[in-house]
């Protein structure tokens, strides 16, 4: 009896330090709702020793939150969060430099440009403009073909796109605008657009869902959430805009100050395996590990070709005056949040 007490101590023991050893890492992301499990339980499958803490919101109100943050900083790590977030969070110096295992591998385009980066890259997504065929039958609306296309007044009412005050896709958007016709005629674009705008949505995915469901004929989104929602049987049509499309990168790195840095290691070292590469390439069509996306139904094979090239330093630097602007003249049409 003393024997199996003892053993029972013994394991009571060993318990109570496997549970003590678990270290807890409190992760910002804008990555969507429906994927964080999935995420967490992939990283757990070869690291349970470290519990994700998901603290999940659109990428305007993470990036916004960040900043408030920035003298007292909660979170350890940002696992997915948009590039330009990633590139103003650096320039408040609010980044810990990390050159995670697998870096080599990656392209040139899906890490930060400094010898040790600030962040790295996991995948990305470009824009697209997802028309309900039915609705636009319904409604006498001619297929676009263009950016331009959509402030022609026989839309009016009939488009829904992304708030970039709130939505990555949203910002990428009005960012490509302003870099491919220059600052006042992007304006001048937006606002006649604007009068087409029946709401501009808290997120990216939501107009592009809203056009597959029939409650828009028209949602700015982006490609991939278009792709497979036509694959699933959705009465859409992909348009890819001839003047060009924005794109953004989603990226990781570690929080300057986290008292679990090698926890927080850990975590970027494994958001750059080949392994979470392939877990991106199912919700993503473009992934940072050359070689490693499969072709996705409907998504365009020169995917290269369309978009443009994005100057993210300069959307990163200029952000905050764009979204004060867009908001002063749109705002008034954003849904309730």
């Amino acid at each position: 009896m003393k024997h199996l007490k003892k053993a029972l101590a013994v394991a009571t023991c060993a318990l109570a330090m496997n549970a003590s050893a678990e270290t807890e890492l409190t992760v910002y992301t804008a990555v969507e709702a429906e994927d964080l499990r999935k995420y967490a339980e992939r990283f757990n499958e070869d690291h349970p020793d470290i519990k994700i803490n998901w603290v999940r919101d659109s990428t305007g109100v993470v990036t916004a939150r960040l900043l408030a943050e920035k003298e007292n900083p909660r979170a350890d790590v940002v696992w997915g969060l948009a590039g330009t977030s990633l590139l103003l969070l650096k320039n408040e110096g609010m980044l810990q430099p990390y050159a995670p295992e697998g870096l080599d591998q990656l392209s040139p385009k899906f890490r930060d440009r400094d010898e040790t980066p600030s962040w790295v890259g996991m995948d990305a997504w470009m824009a697209a403009i997802c028309v309900n065929t039915i609705e636009a039958e319904n409604n006498d609306l001619p297929m676009p073909t263009s950016w331009q296309d959509l402030t022609n007044p026989v839309y009016q009412g009939h488009v829904v796109m992304p708030n970039p005050n709130s939505s990555g896709t949203g910002f990428l958007d009005v960012s490509a605008w302003l870099q491919m016709m220059g600052e006042d005629q992007g304006w001048s674009f937006m606002d006649g657009l604007h009068q087409n705008i029946s709401r501009y949505t808290h997120s990216g995915s939501k107009p592009c869902k809203m056009a597959a469901s029939g409650e828009t004929a028209i949602g700015v989104s982006f490609a991939f959430r278009g792709a497979r929602l036509k694959e699933q049987g959705a009465p859409l049509e992909l348009v890819f805009p001839e003047e060009g499309l924005g794109w953004e990168v989603e990226a990781t790195a570690i929080v300057k100050g986290t008292d679990k840095l090698d926890a927080a290691q850990t975590l970027v070292d494994w958001s750059v395996s080949r392994k979470a590469m392939e877990m991106y390439n199912e919700g993503y069509a473009i992934v940072g590990m050359p070689g490693v996306a499969q072709p996705i139904e409907y998504f365009p094979a020169n995917a290269d070709d369309l978009i443009i090239d994005n100057d993210f330093a300069w959307a990163a630097g200029n952000r905050e005056a764009i979204l004060a602007e867009w908001a002063r003249r749109y705002d008034g049409k954003s849904e309730a949040k």
